[in-house]
């Protein structure tokens, strides 16, 4: 499982001009999930992100968690982090877990972020849709498991 996490003011994610999901400050996630994913990566996952200090205190030190500052989350699924580049110039996704798998994983995913107590929109799985955000720092991190 992969998931790239940027700190953001605000975001949002539109599918044929209709805003389905939209935060202020908090967290944008791109979740890419392989087909050997399981419940125990998505444990490790939501534990790490839930509580990743990245937000500034009063003296400006990342200090602070999403709780800490009322932050929420947007979650989007997003195979392309399973992008094979080594051959060629178009990408292969044969590493990516197939809808079957990864659609209910991604689901329980958001359903542990929620049970953490921490707001969270989505975008629909497998559509086309448009996000827009404003990077906050910019801070973006990569998690892997």
């Amino acid at each position: 499982m992969r998931v790239v996490l940027q700190k953001v003011n605000h975001a949002k994610v539109t599918i044929e001009n209709e805003v389905v999901g939209s935060i202020k400050q908090g967290f944008m996630l791109l979740v890419g999930i392989a087909p050997d994913d399981t419940e125990e990566n998505l444990d490790y996952l939501v534990h790490k992100i839930v509580n990743v200090r990245i937000f500034e205190d009063a003296d400006g030190k990342m200090n602070l968690g999403l709780n800490d500052v009322d932050g929420e989350i947007l979650s989007i699924s997003q195979f392309t982090l399973y992008a094979d580049t080594k051959k060629g110039n178009r990408p292969g996704f044969s590493n990516a877990a197939g809808p079957d798998i990864a659609e209910p994983l991604y689901n329980k995913f958001n359903e542990k972020l929620r049970a953490e107590g921490i707001h969270v929109e989505t975008g629909h799985f497998g559509a086309e849709m448009q996000v827009e955000l404003e990077n906050d720092g910019p801070t973006t991190i990569w998690y892997e498991k």
